[in-house]
């Protein structure tokens, strides 16, 4: 029921990506009217692997955390994390409030041993291919353990679910020099060189690193990793918008058009958001998506099939295994 376009979205994503992967099923958490009429239109009404679990209250998108916790735990989101506790789903996504959904999830799954704090990842397009970042906002303010926590999150995440047996993890920096960063970085840094997990650690990264895909990992705090995600994606929206004037502007650039179009289309294609939606709140005991809020369909179908990797590599498990070998040696 979340995120900018609630039911309008979700329900063809879900009748699509039902059509897509047959052993696939959904329950759909919310009004159960609204989700019915959906389906209606859809084609999905009569299907049985679309199941409505339907709820009295919705999270809105400006609601604060702590009130989504405490007064609305009928609410589609709350629901939709009860029954991934439960066992009864084995993944949520949602595209609602983040906060929120970071709150409950919190409340409601806990922690995985060995972890502080949860950690937002997601998928940015590099020079080669893409690369997983955290924290994307998750926690404004981050001790050294917790970057060192992210890095090995990461680096299980990026083995599971992008086939990398031994990722590349770097620690993002104001520069490459041992003597540039602030107290917490230089110390996430020495915790790194001395891990003893395998963790492929490369050493600090700038911020232009990300895109050249210099590493396949890339640990931050949430304040500077929230920064530079909304950074991109304006950069992104700007670089589209300006090809499309200087297109067709002038009858030169109109008649160019129309020769570049194939590689217009790709730049287009490459760029575009929304075939890297599906952000992984790692750390929790259970598996929770979130999808962007003003994802269409398409997008949201991305992060339906983010979910769906993850339940097959069991990834909450492979990072809790991760982390008890570090505890065990310390």
């Amino acid at each position: 029921m979340g995120g900018d376009h609630g039911p309008r979205v979700v329900v063809p994503a879900a009748v699509e990506a039902i059509a897509t992967y047959p052993n696939l099923q959904l329950i759909l958490v919310g009004n159960r009217g609204l989700l019915e009429e959906q389906l209606k239109s859809h084609g999905g009404l009569q299907n049985p692997r679309l199941i409505i679990r339907e709820t009295s209250q919705v999270v809105a998108m400006s609601d604060p955390p702590a009130i989504a916790l405490r007064q609305k735990r009928d609410s589609s989101m709350r629901v939709a994390i009860n029954l991934v506790k439960e066992g009864v789903a084995e993944a949520c996504v949602s595209a609602g409030n983040t906060g929120a959904l970071m709150a409950i999830a919190r409340f409601v799954l806990k922690m995985l041993p060995g972890v502080d704090r949860p950690a937002i990842i997601y998928s940015l397009p590099s020079m080669k291919g893409h690369v997983q970042v955290l924290d994307l906002g998750a926690n404004v303010h981050c001790e050294a353990h917790d970057l060192f926590q992210f890095a090995v999150m990461g680096s299980v995440l990026a083995t599971a679910v992008d086939n990398n047996p031994k990722p590349t993890v770097g620690l993002l920096n104001v520069g490459s020099e041992a003597i540039k960063g602030n107290i917490q970085v230089k110390r996430a840094a020495e915790l790194l060189k001395a891990n003893t997990l395998g963790l492929n650690y490369i050493g600090y990264v700038e911020g232009d690193d990300i895109y050249k895909g210099t590493a396949d990992v890339v640990v931050c705090d949430g304040f500077v990793g929230n920064v530079a995600l909304k950074a991109s994606e304006g950069l992104a929206k700007m670089i589209l918008k300006i090809a499309k004037e200087e297109f067709t502007q002038s009858w030169y650039g109109k008649c160019a058009a129309l020769f570049a179009s194939p590689i217009l289309r790709s730049l287009n294609k490459r760029l575009d958001p929304s075939r890297y939606n599906g952000a992984s709140l790692l750390g929790l005991r259970g598996i929770v998506i979130k999808s962007h809020g003003n994802a269409e369909h398409k997008a949201f179908g991305m992060a339906i099939r983010v979910a769906m990797l993850e339940v097959e590599k069991n990834v909450p498990e492979k990072i809790q295994n991760q982390l008890a070998m570090h505890l065990g040696n310390h």
